[in-house]
């Protein structure tokens, strides 16, 4: 894993300047080697400009260092992440009279694309971003894998004379890093997604102008910027395929990829909350293996949320070799600014896997499995129980006027959930009325679910011209992308592309990528891959998530050999004791900033009612999680810390 950058533009010092600007800001990225290169100018003066830096996981000599230009076609890339069919792919080539000088990925993939082209994109299985100078059409092929692991910033110039015309990277920060942007602006629909999300829904970003790739999505540039190619090379079906799958054909597909996925040059470890998915990985990395792997928990001092000791008895029940990191208060407000620094975007998630990540690392490990994923396949979250439920009574007391159905709705909220207070409930109860009045749309029910907020505070917390700059808190891109992808497929199916696409795609995945990154430690999810969801989209959905929540086909094949009783607890997430740090040693900190009006008013908010809803924490009031007003301070925070204002 690794850290990438580019400019289309002038080859000129000033672009170079700038690239080894974006480069130096991605060094934990990449600490083992770093490297630029720049195509043959144009007539212009114009070209391709590339920058690499290089976290070293498979072929540790220099003939896996890049920019890497192939001898054979002449072609260049720049690549983040890892492709784990490439010895497959390698075959194929060789088969077709070629021959390689490097034992890894890159030179692998880079030889498919000089020779196929753009096609050979929808090979490759892995975790990827990558650009691609083809010096014969001069042009750029940008591409990032299929469910969003990789993460890939894509800028236009606002000036035609700006002397460059597209800058992207591996990192937000490195493109505001590379001076190019001038002075940015705050997105306000970012804004608006931090408020309802608690994180920025893509493909947008929190900074005017720049975009996120999209998830399966390539795009080609000829060599002025221009576009000439841009599709989606792996999507979603609009409808579930017709069941072909069974669980033996699946065991064999999870175990293959697991194994893909323990390709290392370095060594590796595992990220073991304590948890089904996360057991599933070290259970069957364990199984693979031929000595003990080593796995790590992070365990709190508040024993209500340590998972420490479950951990640790699941460890010694796998065979691994099990390490126990306590995360205490005092060490995670002595580095917090550190961590918050991580963050590439507003979010009000990614700190616990900072901390860790950093453990592991400190550890001497460069490589870790996490079990992110499997929630999202096999459903495991509420969303599945509950918003089946209530679109099913909304169909079914259609016949009812929609004014009668909310106004019940309200009389129920206001006797479940019920305040006199300065800011009121945000609880699911207190949410009914608009679910109900939304009636059968489901994914505005799975927005409404998630929301951090009801609908009518956010119109109070968001400056007045960014109240309606979303819709049920998605952009309009992605609401129709998401619309497209489940309009044909049953409830539970279409919630499980809701959570890949956003709880997943847009949070996790991309929180975790610059939270491992930021210790130099690349984090693998073997959950999250193509060849798994496709089979596990053609699983039956009585086969696939009965009973509902349990994840009982996951469990029955990653945890042979296991104790199942070990796993016979409520299921709790993975989180921080945050709403009690926050009311002890973080409160001072917080209380300055959503107070300052000056501080808040800059970024889109409405300091009157971030005020009130601080205080509305302090005072215990219902609903009132921290999470609410944590996802508030961090957006505030981010946005100063990086000059970034409306």
């Amino acid at each position: 894993m690794c850290g990438i950058a580019g400019i289309i533009g002038r080859i000129d010092d000033t672009n170079r300047a700038a690239l080894r600007r974006m480069s130096d800001a991605m060094l934990h990225r990449g600490p083992d080697a770093g490297g630029a290169w720049a195509s043959t100018p144009d007539e212009r003066g114009w070209g391709a400009l590339l920058a690499h830096r290089r976290l070293a996981i498979l072929d540790l000599s220099p003939a896996g260092v890049q920019p890497m230009t192939d001898p054979v076609t002449g072609h260049v890339i720049v690549f983040n992440g890892e492709i784990y069919n490439y010895a497959e792919l390698r075959h194929r080539l060789v088969a077709e009279g070629q021959q390689f000088g490097s034992t890894g990925d890159t030179a692998v993939m880079l030889r498919a694309l000089g020779l196929h082209g753009p096609e050979a994109v929808a090979w490759l299985r892995g975790m990827f971003a990558f650009a691609c100078w083809d010096p014969g059409e001069r042009r750029l092929l940008l591409a990032r894998d299929p469910l969003g692991i990789k993460p890939l910033y894509v800028a236009r110039a606002s000036r035609p004379d700006a002397g460059w015309s597209v800058a992207f990277a591996s990192e937000l920060r490195a493109l505001l890093a590379s001076g190019l942007l001038g002075k940015p602006q705050l997105d306000p629909r970012a804004v608006a997604s931090g408020v309802w999300n608690g994180f920025v829904v893509g493909p947008g970003t929190a900074v005017r102008g720049v975009e996120l790739l999209p998830p399966g999505h390539l795009t080609a540039f000829d060599g002025l910027g221009h576009t000439v190619r841009d599709e989606d090379f792996w999507s979603i079906p609009e409808r579930a395929p017709q069941p072909g799958m069974d669980e033996e054909q699946l065991a064999e597909i999870l175990e293959e990829g697991l194994r893909l996925h323990l390709a290392s040059d370095v060594p590796l470890a595992v990220f073991l909350s304590g948890g089904i998915d996360s057991s599933v990985m070290a259970n069957l990395a364990q199984r693979a293996a031929t000595s003990p792997i080593h796995t790590f928990t992070l365990a709190f001092e508040e024993q209500e949320l340590n998972e420490g000791p479950i951990a640790r008895r699941i460890a010694n029940a796998i065979g691994t070799e099990h390490h126990e990191v306590v995360l205490t208060e005092q060490h995670f407000v002595d580095n917090l600014d550190a961590a918050l620094d991580s963050l590439d975007q507003p979010t009000f998630d990614g700190l616990n896997s900072y901390y860790m990540s950093h453990a592991i690392r400190g550890a001497g490990f460069t490589v870790a499995l996490s079990g992110t994923g499997g929630d999202e396949l096999f459903g495991g979250y509420t969303s599945f129980r509950d918003l089946p439920v209530l679109q099913r009574w909304s169909e079914r007391t259609a016949w009812l006027p929609d004014n009668l159905k909310v106004s019940a709705a309200h009389l129920a909220a206001t006797l479940l959930s019920p305040s006199a207070r300065a800011v009121a409930p945000q609880t699911r109860w207190a949410k009914l009325p608009d679910m109900v009045r939304n009636g059968t749309d489901l994914l505005a029910l799975y927005q409404l679910a998630y929301a951090l907020f009801l609908p009518g505070f956010q119109r109070e917390l968001l400056a007045p011209d960014l109240v309606d700059s979303l819709h049920d808190g998605l952009p309009v891109a992605m609401r129709a992308k998401i619309t497209a992808e489940t309009r044909s497929r049953t409830p539970l199916s279409a919630i499980s592309v809701m959570e890949q696409r956003l709880f997943l795609g847009e949070r996790l995945l991309r929180d975790n990528d610059v939270a491992s990154m930021a210790a130099s430690l690349e984090q693998r999810v073997p959950l999250v891959d193509q060849v798994l969801f496709d089979s596990v989209d053609r699983l039956p959905d009585d086969l696939r998530y009965a009973p509902l929540r349990s994840k009982a086909m996951l469990r029955r094949i990653g945890l042979r050999g296991l104790d199942l009783t070990l796993f016979d607890r409520p299921k709790r997430g993975f989180v921080l004791p945050l709403d009690r740090w926050i009311r002890r040693g973080l409160q001072d900190a917080m209380d300055q900033t959503l107070r300052d009006p000056q501080a808040v008013a800059p970024v889109g908010l409405q300091p009157a009612a971030v005020a009130r809803l601080w205080q509305a924490f302090l005072d215990g009031a219902p609903g009132i999680y921290w999470s609410r007003v944590w996802s508030i301070y961090v957006l505030v925070r981010w946005c100063h810390r990086h000059r970034v204002f409306r």
